[in-house]
């Protein structure tokens, strides 16, 4: 978690640019992560610029002019640095990746609204104070900054916690062939996880390293070949989201973590623009719970059988549609897509169950997406084709935080290290049955059938009644007597006592 120096600096900076006449929440982050964006990239430029010289190969700087770094514009007079910003160094990060590449063309609309140097001034002497070398430190700025994006988002997009995208990415297990796509991917979070967890799957032991800044290097993928480099880099991650600011937020995002040309697009995923089926191997999403889509937009492929504009339930039926067969999926899904009785309902379910393998159904508490909203989640884990048995439930009690507003890290972790041990124990092993303390438990296809496909959690949930064993009366009428006996005998000792007593 961040501390309360780089909070209170991040809280700063939003003031700033609120004093600064910039109210739109979105804009705001927009702007900020320009800047970070263009902090990082000479973050990493310098980095690669002393890798080069240890191991004796020239550097090319990324960019053209000296001036043009975040080190270099920083000690510059404050309308000279407004001047560097706007002019060169905004228009280089905008065509960074090329004519071709979607992040030029996705950046084609980006602005630099700062609109005084003063609060660019202010701006870049706050951000030059946080050290954002810690990947960690990097990702809990981020999540701040994105937390005041205030209560829920627009259309139902709330930020999906960093440590549960990091459970379903470990549930998931990720490999180097893997092709990867969140169709509502916000500002990557899912990718990005992903991202980190090949390649610290795919690095040597003795290649994790910490430098002399105490930086842990433990991402180096240098079991990947070549090959394998060339699709991570270029044909494993795809995003897509219907709003601008959080495409180019996303492909940023991806850039700084070493992909170059990002595959983030602008998109609604469930209009008839977007055409994509049998294409991806895994499937990692927390789709828009609220909103609905206009009738007349929805692809067609989505609107076969019983009729809905939710787009809770547009998006299992899309994510069906583009995994590849054998491609497997972790979504997070509101409560009422595991129960609702609509027929659109009862048909996402039945689908999920009867053609495709569903494996497992995460029951995650209501304060999960606080303070965005309280709504309660599951996560549903499936293979697209196969065959359901039975599935596996888990009743997650705790995810390692309170469970209210405020959210505070509990000690003991919660339930997320249990959840990732069982189910790579069951994946290996399926006849494996719970004990009495575990929070799992199998509920078998027929079952789930003979219940209209629901799969909330209650309806499977075995609920332990204490057997109360009662006297029989006459032994109850006795003990009755026995203490009526006994309270007489007190309150005739107790009048005798006081008899004695004299005035």
């Amino acid at each position: 978690m961040l501390n309360a120096e780089i909070k209170s600096k991040i809280d700063k900076l939003w003031n700033n640019f609120w004093s600064g006449g910039i109210s739109n929440p979105l804009t705001v982050i927009e702007q900020i992560s320009y800047l970070l964006f263009i902090k990082r990239l000479d973050d990493i430029d310098n980095a690669n610029e002393k890798r080069a010289n240890r191991i004796g190969r020239p550097h090319t700087s990324i960019f053209p002019d000296e001036l043009m770094k975040w080190s270099q514009f920083k000690h510059l007079e404050v309308e000279k640095m407004f001047d560097v910003v706007a002019q060169k160094v905004f228009p280089f990060i905008k065509s960074m990746g090329g004519e071709e590449s979607s992040f030029t063309a996705e950046m084609k609309d980006a602005v630099f609204m700062i609109p005084k140097p003063s609060l660019l001034q202010e701006s870049v002497r706050l951000i030059d104070g946080i050290n954002m070398d810690d990947s960690d430190t990097k990702g809990d700025l981020y999540e701040y900054l994105l937390s005041k994006l205030a209560t829920s988002g627009v259309n139902g997009q709330f930020r999906t916690p960093r440590h549960i995208i990091r459970m379903m990415v470990e549930l998931m297990d990720p490999t180097a062939e893997d092709k990867i796509c969140d169709p509502a991917c916000g500002t990557a979070g899912f990718l990005i996880n992903s991202l980190e967890y090949i390649l610290e799957k795919y690095t040597r032991p003795e290649s994790v390293f910490t430098d002399e800044d105490s930086n842990l290097h433990n991402r180096i993928g240098d079991m990947m070949s070549n090959e394998e480099w060339e699709h991570f880099r270029t044909e494993m991650f795809y995003g897509y989201d219907f709003d601008p600011s959080m495409v180019r937020i996303a492909s940023m995002n991806l850039m700084l973590h070493s992909l170059d040309n990002p595959n983030v697009r602008q998109m609604d995923a469930l209009s008839k623009r977007y055409e994509e089926e049998n294409k991806y191997t895994l499937i990692l999403a927390n789709p828009p719970f609220k909103g609905s889509i206009d009738e007349g937009d929805i692809n067609p492929t989505l609107a076969k059988g019983a009729k809905t504009t939710k787009t809770e339930l547009l998006f299992m039926k899309l994510i069906n549609r583009i995994l590849d067969l054998g491609g497997r999926g972790a979504v997070i899904v509101p409560d009422g897509v595991l129960f609702g009785s609509s027929k659109a309902h009862k048909d996402i379910r039945k689908t999920l169950v009867e053609e495709n393998a569903l494996e497992g159904v995460i029951s995650m508490p209501s304060g999960v997406f606080k303070p965005y909203a309280g709504v309660s989640t599951a996560i549903l884990l499936f293979t697209k084709g196969g065959e359901t048995n039975k599935v596996w439930f888990y009743d997650m009690q705790s995810d390692g935080f309170s469970l209210d507003d405020k959210r505070n890290k509990l000690d003991n972790g919660g339930d997320i290290p249990d959840i990732i041990e069982k189910w790579r124990a069951i994946k290996k092993d399926n006849t494996l049955e719970p004990s009495e303390e575990d929070k799992w438990f199998w509920v078998e296809k027929d079952e789930i059938a003979g219940n209209e496909y629901d799969l909330s959690i209650n309806k499977y949930k075995e609920i332990e009644y204490e057997e109360v064993v009662y006297d029989a009366s006459s032994v109850i009428l006795s003990r009755i007597e026995t203490l009526e006996e006994e309270i007489t005998k007190s309150i005739n000792e107790l009048k005798g006592l006081l008899g004695g007593q004299h005035d």
